[in-house]
């Protein structure tokens, strides 16, 4: 379950997406997720759903993959779910059982939400599904430049952002590893109430803090020993250039973008 996250995780592939300008797509995934937030009827979700569809085909990403990645918050959706449903007044009722009600507002609420949220976790992926750590890294950096004039260290917070993105998966397999040796031994994280599982958990953090910690000294250390000073004085391998294709697809990205907050 816990490697089932597809946030922070790439997979290398040679497709049109994957050679966009790493500024152009984290424009694009701002844009868009504002946009979805505008969205007030399901036929933008549906039309920002066909355009989910049509970016992994043509990025060519197992689309089993990218459907795991809502596993994780399963448990959220339904939570979000149920509190919209019995506790969002209006409409006529459609359901009810003792103090238990159902009304047509509530039931729209929740569905809408849960959209939103699935929406919103689908599309947040493919940027780093799509994006390698380092491209990734350059597209922040470039994105904050602007704001070096401010005395804001830009590359030191793009490489901050990309290593805790990247460091999200590498954690969760951690994790899971840590708590297959303890169930192993005896551990059991699945039953009891949440406050027993909660307990239960203590075990697992521990070591998963320790190996946080260790990993993130050993990275400093390998940076401190390749003379990383930040984005000062720094040269790259691959200078980032805007082609053609980047701007048709910010171009198309905009024109959905203000085309969906209308619905």
């Amino acid at each position: 379950m816990l490697t089932d996250i597809t946030i922070g995780q790439y997979i290398p592939c040679d497709s049109p997406i994957h050679r966009l300008d790493p500024r152009i797509k984290i424009i694009i995934t701002i844009l868009l997720i504002t946009a979805l937030f505008f969205i007030s009827r399901f036929t933008g979700f549906a039309i920002y759903l066909a355009f989910i569809i049509l970016i992994v085909i043509i990025s060519r990403l197992p689309v089993k993959r990218v459907l795991t990645g809502l596993k994780p918050i399963f448990f959220l959706v339904v939570l979000t779910l149920v509190l919209h449903v019995f506790l969002t007044r209006g409409g006529r009722v459609l359901w009810e059982w003792r103090f238990l009600r159902i009304e047509e507002a509530g039931l729209f609420t929740g569905l809408f939400m849960v959209s939103r949220i699935f929406l919103l976790i689908m599309f947040t992926s493919l940027l780093t599904l799509t994006t390698s750590p380092l491209q990734l890294t350059d597209g922040i950096e470039y994105l904050l430049t602007p704001l070096k004039r401010f005395g804001v260290p830009a590359g030191e917070l793009a490489m901050m952002m990309t290593i805790a993105l990247r460091f999200i998966p590498t954690l969760l397999e951690e994790a899971e590893k840590i708590m297959k040796a303890q169930m192993a031994r005896g551990a059991d994280f699945e039953s009891g109430n949440i406050i027993k599982r909660a307990k239960n958990l203590i075990p697992l953090l521990v070591p998963l803090f320790i190996s946080a910690f260790r990993r993130a000294d050993d990275l400093a250390l390998a940076m401190e020993s390749r003379c990383y000073r930040g984005g000062e004085g720094r040269t790259r391998l691959h200078e980032l250039k805007i082609k053609r294709s980047d701007i048709v697809s910010l171009i198309i990205s905009i024109i959905l973008g203000v085309g969906i907050s209308f619905f």
